[in-house]
């Protein structure tokens, strides 16, 4: 199954989550290493709904709010790519998709 086209990728997961240094589950860091800064978002929003365009979604559980769909695959930024996984919700009260997070995806041992 694929992200449908209109699913929503808010603002504020961006700018006031994934590009933001933390404390304790950083992004940003490994975010900047292919060039997303608070200075391009929009860069991000571009590369994240390329890669759920372009790859496959699976169901991945659910809770009482929806089910959560994983794509994963490489992030292409303005300066590298980078493996990752990205977290999608598809909400039980009205069917809507919506991004979670992404998070370093981990390669399978051989």
């Amino acid at each position: 199954m694929k992200i449908p086209a209109d699913a929503t990728i808010a603002d504020d997961k961006l700018t006031g989550y994934l590009l933001v240094p933390r404390p304790r589950d950083d992004k940003s860091g490994f975010l900047a290493q292919a060039g997303f800064t608070q200075q391009n978002p929009q860069a991000l929003r571009e590369a994240i709904r390329r890669l759920a365009d372009s790859s496959e979604a699976v169901e991945d559980g659910d809770n009482e709010y929806g089910t959560f769909l994983r794509v994963e695959g490489d992030l292409i930024g303005p300066l590298a790519m980078l493996s990752v996984v990205l977290i999608w919700m598809r909400r039980h009260v009205d069917g809507s998709t919506h991004f979670v997070t992404l998070k370093p995806r981990k390669e399978k041992e051989a």
